[in-house]
């Protein structure tokens, strides 16, 4: 039977001792960091301010770079420091703070582009409804919906968690993930076992299968309509879904070496894997929603000096498929 210790930090062993390269991973993370709040920021400041954008896509879409500020400064403040820092102690409070940050950044992204497939559903499927449809009510509960939902789920996480003792503190990560933690666990942990079974279920159930199901009518309309129509569609759905994969893909990752051993990985691609979620759907997200929306680039002009209408090569993939409320 294993002993249970009172522990009161956790260790990130993912750093390692990397000697004076440290300060060029902080550079570039600094550099990372900067980028995400200035791109996200920015178009989330366009949004806000010009009122011909004050439609549903755009208004998801200020969600979504919002949700991403959000979900970096749980991850970039602590990475800056820790690359700094020669000890890697983590404090089970601010472990705790950074898993409850990082899952409801997670579960908040994939409900927000969920609820961006439904709104490309309703506007290719229903365009001369749409404006009915997606009234200011609509809107705002789409958008605090995924906050309170994702709120409320990782708010039992934590709660589960905290409840632990603990056999070691040793995580093989950069930041503290609920997995790894429930893991060191000597406790009984069914109920967090149980638990997070049924946030699997309820995320897969409640974002993945209507945007699957949005995506299968979409393509059902195209198949019978116009070459104009059908190439509204494929401009308006692939940033959705390039965002939607990137984002997918860097979760699985996470998922796959909490679960399976990955020992055999070189320690910088397997860092690179850990950290891919939280830091390449912020960078890729603003450049595929923001500057190749036409709208959003002639708003930027507004703001910034001469430059986005000189760009080539910068088509319209966001244009609504749906007319513009009054």
């Amino acid at each position: 039977m294993e002993i249970s210790t009172h522990y009161e930090v956790f260790r990130l062993a993912a750093y390692g001792d990397i000697g004076q390269l440290k300060y060029f991973f902080f550079a570039l993370v600094t550099v990372l960091y900067f980028v995400i709040i200035l791109a996200n920021t920015l178009l989330i400041g366009v949004i806000c301010i010009e009122r011909s954008l004050h439609e549903p896509m755009y208004l998801f879409l200020c969600a979504l770079f919002v949700n991403q500020l959000y979900g970096s400064t749980g991850l970039f403040p602590a990475l800056m420091f820790y690359l700094l820092s020669d000890t890697h102690d983590i404090s089970l409070l601010y472990c705790y703070l950074q898993i409850y940050v990082l899952y409801t950044y997670a579960i908040t992204e994939y409900s927000n582009l969920a609820v961006m497939s439904y709104d490309r559903y309703i506007s290719i499927c229903y365009p001369l409804q749409y404006n009915n449809i997606m009234t200011p009510k609509i809107i705002s509960g789409l958008i605090l919906l995924p906050w309170v939902y994702s709120f409320f789920i990782n708010a039992i996480i934590i709660s589960l968690s905290l409840r632990l003792q603990f056999c070691g503190n040793i995580l093989d990560r950069v930041y503290c993930d609920n997995y790894s933690v429930v893991k060191l666990a000597c406790s009984n942990t069914m109920l967090n076992n149980i638990w997070g079974l049924v946030v699997t279920a309820l995320s897969f159930s409640c974002s993945i299968f209507p945007t699957i199901y949005s995506y299968v009518r979409i393509l059902q309309i195209c198949l019978k309509s116009s070459k104009e129509t059908k190439q509204k569609a494929f401009n308006t759905c692939t940033p959705h879904i390039a965002s939607l994969l990137n984002f997918l893909f860097g979760c699985i990752f996470v998922i796959i070496q909490g679960r399976y051993d990955t020992a055999h990985l070189p320690p910088i691609l397997h860092t690179i894997l850990l950290v891919y979620f939280p830091i390449c759907p912020p960078l890729f997200n603003p450049i595929m929603y923001g500057i190749r929306m036409v709208n959003i680039r002639q708003a930027c002009k507004k703001v910034l000096p001469e430059p986005l209408d000189h760009v080539p090569g910068l088509p319209d993939m966001m244009t609504p498929c749906c007319p513009q409320s009054t």
